[in-house]
């Protein structure tokens, strides 16, 4: 809603019957609120303005805006706190957890999807669909973004946490928050002993930021030394060899490669889960309680590999399936989880679609590739280019001699 900047229509300060109006509409909407917290809210004497504001897709808004930061905004005929008044009432609305990194995403105009929601040992707060609600980070109480409940928590829990949480409406450090004095969140930690659940294990904050961290770093000397370092020859390999004379040398400067530290614990894990989600290698035991990898798909596709329409239709669908995207009430569909919604959605749509055709999808993936052509010569290598190819127009005349002379043009 405000990822992008908004234009003001107009700044008046409220009247006495307004202000008094605005009170019982908060005190409504937020019943949890007392009486001396609502006069802090709105203040009997102390200068409230009313802020008329146009968003960026034509959306009229109404800011209460006191000392200079916007307190709450309305939308439809319904108020939402903003950052500024959560991080002095944070228990203010029910509260969904998510991992740092998100928060950018969310900043950007994405909604919070549920494969992001970190649970705590307490269980997911029971909303309703539509109901007000924030976000927040592990580690820290103090709520980044606020938004209402795209499905009610018993058919999140029933979806098996897979699609769209919350419809994120306003964030921390978007154009509503620029619109205040653009403080920062206060640092309130999670309640003593609380912890959060991971696979239906407890984990205190602490370890499970530590255990985010380390898997990425993991994911990613895997990947290097499987592209830069593994040569068909060497294979099968010990997977200890493999960990100590591969990935250990693609860990970056600085940085220290330690599984223990992971959430997968052990290498096999690790491996195991590799082989499973993306089959990217095949590990076997091939003495008794030593495994090796035994073959490695170096053909899955990289970055940069030039792909045949029907190749991009294949490796999108095969994504569908394995991640279980297609729509059970309607097959024509696909939900759009985080990854489609980065890869195939404008900024505009991070709030409004869901799903997509099929059709649309493929034409989505393929209009986000780079084209590229290849022009090939008798006995030479290819050479491909990058960008569109022009058409050629080929034309034959005669010469002296009844001699036929082809010409090459390309129309520009």
């Amino acid at each position: 809603m405000f990822a992008r900047q908004f234009r003001v229509r107009s700044n008046t300060a409220i009247k006495g019957s307004d202000r008094r109006k605005l009170k019982a509409d908060i005190s409504a909407a937020f019943p949890s609120l007392t009486a001396d917290e609502l006069t802090e809210l709105v203040p009997n004497k102390e200068e409230l303005n009313v802020v008329k504001i146009y968003a960026h897709k034509g959306d009229a808004l109404t800011l209460y805006v006191l000392h200079k930061n916007p307190l709450f905004f309305e939308l439809e005929k319904r108020l939402y706190p903003t950052v500024y008044v959560l991080w002095r009432y944070p228990a203010l609305l029910p509260t969904f957890r998510t991992w740092p990194p998100v928060l950018q995403k969310l900043v950007g105009g994405a909604d919070l999807m549920l494969p992001g929601v970190v649970v705590p040992s307490s269980g997911l707060p029971e909303v309703k669909r539509g109901d007000c609600c924030s976000v927040t980070l592990v580690n820290n109480r103090a709520p980044v973004a606020v938004g209402s409940a795209a499905v009610s928590s018993g058919e999140m829990r029933s979806l098996g946490m897979k699609g769209r949480g919350v419809c994120v409406l306003h964030a921390y450090m978007d154009n509503l928050w620029a619109f205040g004095d653009k403080s920062a969140p206060p640092s309130l930690p999670d309640a003593e002993g609380e912890g959060l659940e991971v696979n239906g294990e407890e984990y205190e904050a602490d370890d499970i930021e530590e255990e985010e961290i380390m898997d990425a770093l993991l994911l990613r000397c895997f990947l290097h030394a499987l592209k830069s370092k593994v040569k068909k020859s060497e294979l099968p390999l010990l997977t200890s060899t493999f960990l100590r004379n591969h990935m250990f040398s693609c860990c970056p400067s600085g940085t220290q490669l330690d599984i223990k530290k992971s959430s997968y614990k052990k290498l096999s894990k690790f491996l195991q889960a590799m082989q499973k989600q993306h089959n990217l290698v095949r590990v076997r035991e091939l003495t008794k309680g030593v495994e090796s990898i035994v073959e490695v798909d170096w053909k899955n596709r990289e970055k940069g590999t030039i792909l045949q329409p029907e190749e991009v239709r294949h490796i999108v669908t095969e994504y569908v399936k394995n991640n279980e995207l297609v729509d059970e009430n309607n097959k024509n569909y696909v939900t759009i989880n985080p990854t489609l919604c980065d890869c195939l959605l404008e900024k505009s749509e991070y709030q409004e679609v869901e799903s997509l055709k099929w059709d649309d999808l493929f034409s989505r993936a393929l209009g986000r590739m780079q084209e590229c052509y290849q022009v090939v010569y008798p006995g030479h290598a290819p050479i491909r280019k990058k960008g569109h190819m022009e058409p050629i127009d080929i034309s034959v005349a005669s010469r002296g001699s009844n001699k036929k002379v082809r010409t090459f043009t390309t129309t520009t």
